[in-house]
């Protein structure tokens, strides 16, 4: 027999690590004799130690994260961002972003308790403080308390894990030293509260499993539900906090699949309750908690403000002060309009000059009367709405309404809209746009359109700015539409309009901008004079909800464009790049972040290594060798209770 063999026969009539931790609940419920190594005068002096070292690195931590924390007296890098949200808590006008608001509202807290009035702009990079009198300190100085509070939270993970305090105080360091951190936590920025929540969320599952052994007792229920607050917070900070959701899910599972094994003489009762009561403390807990979230985001946010134009219409009329509340009308027959694209915020257009016959890549054209989009007020983007059934000459039966049929003249050329089968300019895929004489009526059947108003019911008005719409062709069932594609120079290098035959694309709704003449030809103000005041809407939190996570995620979906700083995931281990946050090109300073090489390349190596030996031993363990003893789990002394049989 060989060595190796010898050994595990050894062993096999004591259970291993994994099998003594896994055990029946039930046999660890039965009193535990102390350690034979740890006598109490050793407990004490290791708990004395390891309040001196948690200490000290706590003291050093603050002392880093505060030293000239009012320098520069400038806006640094994000905080143009995060200021500017900070500070429109407290005017309480809507902004959007695609970040939940947690932090968000956390430094809004801040500045309103160090006395900011919300004025400040953060514009630009660069601009003063001291000169606007902004307490810029007192808002940096809340982010540096929670980058300072996580380093004795990652030194009690540690503790609490098992490790003595020389791993728990060297774990620290690396976080209390890490020019990254410090730099992101001595700015109004999220990074210190999201890596507090994360580090708070690991610390509190740890001290959940360490009740394993008293399970559904209130210590239990206690570290799980605050383990779901942490996670709650840390998505309630940024949406990257999934991921320490998916950190904790992983070993959450891993503990009900332990539960699981027929071996230990569970009823499948008692697996269920375990399944059902981390359901409720680690998904349903913390979903209520970041709906929470929410809900005082719109409490607050209750004016009107730069984040709008992002919202629908039904949306907008929630906010007091909200153009659509002043301003929205109805549109009747016969009124010149202007029409805006909802997404690129550019005009319907058209002018006198045609397609040209063939385009660079060969294909004909209609030569008709081009239909373009163009980002500036013209009278080239006025439209007159013509209806296409019998209406009375005043009365209510004039005004246009959801699923009517219309037509729409261009005034400047006297020509009716018009879309058919012709390949668009830039996209072969796609129908061209262009215009008709009234006259021709051969073709008439090709100028009808259908304005269908978005979450409309029927029968209700099209009105201005809130009526967001979708122009629908009745013969071809396409719909308008506008995308960033630039034209050549034959159309001046405006942006395309053509028929889109994707009904469900977000992107082909549009608004009317502006009434500017009634079907008299007056003025439109004239039959505004004396319109009331309109009461602002009501919207249920859940619909308003949903409609703010769709649009963070499309937004967050949306942002692919390259940025100057931008660094890729392989770089980020070993610490290859960093990022500009201020310079002073008078005095040549200049904050660069950037984390600790000496730590990242520390970890870097260390994980590897530790993955490699891992993965060398499963590997030689399949051939029958042990190259790693299965030696003894070191216990905290602080926790000799919760060692194995």
């Amino acid at each position: 027999m060989s060595l190796a063999r010898k050994r595990r026969s050894d062993r096999a009539d004591s259970p291993s690590l994994p099998h003594a931790l896994n055990r029946s609940i039930s046999d660890d419920h039965k009193p535990r004799a102390p350690h034979p190594r740890l006598d109490e005068s050793s407990l004490r002096s290791e708990h004395l130690t390891s309040w001196i070292a948690c200490t000290v690195v706590t003291v050093l931590a603050f002392i880093a994260r505060f030293w000239r924390i009012g320098h520069p007296d400038q806006v640094v890098f994000d905080e143009v961002h995060f200021g500017a949200f900070a500070g429109q808590y407290i005017r309480r006008e809507y902004y959007f972003d695609v970040h939940p608001p947690f932090a968000k509202m956390l430094n809004g807290l801040a500045g309103w308790w160090v006395g900011f009035d919300g004025d400040f702009g953060f514009e630009n990079i660069g601009d003063n403080y001291t000169v606007a009198n902004v307490p810029y300190v007192g808002m940096r100085s809340f982010c540096a308390i929670m980058g300072s509070i996580t380093v004795p939270i990652v030194y009690a993970i540690m503790r609490e894990s098992g490790y003595p305090v020389g791993i728990a105080a060297f774990t620290a360091a690396l976080i209390l030293f890490d020019n990254g951190h410090i730099t992101q936590t001595r700015l109004i920025l999220l990074d210190a509260a999201l890596v507090l929540f994360m580090a708070l969320s690991l610390l509190c599952y740890v001290k959940f499993h360490q009740q394993r052994y008293r399970e559904f007792s209130r210590q239990w229920w206690g570290w799980m539900l605050a383990t779901g607050a942490a996670l709650a917070c840390t998505l309630g900070c940024k949406m990257v906090g999934l991921f320490t959701f998916a950190s904790v899910g992983a070993a959450v599972l891993w503990d009900l699949w332990g539960i699981l094994d027929i071996k230990k003489g569970h009823q499948m009762s008692y697996v269920w309750r375990h399944f059902w009561f981390r359901v409720i403390g680690l998904v349903l807990w913390p979903f209520m908690i970041y709906l929470s979230f929410f809900w005082v985001h719109f409490k607050i946010l209750k004016y009107s403000g730069p984040g709008d134009s992002f919202m629908s219409p039904a949306f907008q009329e929630t906010l007091q002060g909200n153009e659509l509340l002043l301003n929205a009308q109805e549109i009747r027959y016969y009124d010149t309009i202007t029409i805006k694209h909802k997404d690129s915020k550019q005009f319907l257009h058209s002018h006198a000059e045609n397609y040209p016959l063939r385009y660079d890549d060969g294909r004909i054209s209609s030569q008709g009367q081009q239909v373009t989009c163009y980002p500036h007020e013209d009278s080239n983007n006025h439209w007159q709405v013509l209806p296409t059934k019998e209406i009375p000459d005043t009365g209510r039966g004039r005004v246009v309404r959801h699923n009517d049929v219309i037509q729409l003249k261009h005034i400047n050329t006297q020509t009716i809209l018009l879309t058919h089968d012709v390949a668009s300019p830039l996209m072969p895929t796609n129908q061209e746009f262009t215009t008709v004489s009234p006259d021709d009526e051969d073709r008439h059947s090709e100028t009808l359109f259908q304005v269908q108003v978005i979450d409309a019911h029927d029968g209700e008005p099209w009105r201005s700015l809130s009526g967001h719409f979708k122009l629908v062709h009745m013969a071809t069932k396409v719909l308008l539409w506008t995308h960033p594609g630039v034209l050549p120079e034959w159309a001046s290098g405006q942006q395309e309009v053509n028929g889109n035959k994707n009904a469900g694309d977000r992107t082909t709704a549009w608004f009317v901008n502006d009434i500017v003449a009634d079907g008299t030809g007056n003025d439109f103000r004239n039959r505004t004079a004396h319109v009331e005041a309109k009461p602002i809407k009501k919207r249920s939190f859940i619909k308003k909800f949903v409609e703010l996570q769709i649009l963070m995620l499309q937004h967050n979906a949306g942002l692919t464009a390259s940025h100057p700083y931008a660094s890729q995931p392989i770089e980020w281990p070993f610490c290859l790049s960093g990022v500009s946050f201020w310079t002073d090109g008078a005095t040549n300073q200049q904050i660069y972040m950037i984390g600790n090489l000496l730590d990242w390349w520390v970890c870097a190596v260390a994980v590897s290594i530790f993955v490699g030996v891992i993965g060398a031993d499963m590997l030689a363990r399949r051939r029958g060798l042990d190259p790693i003893e299965d030696g003894e789990c070191y216990h905290s002394p602080a926790h000799p209770e919760n060692k194995p049989d």
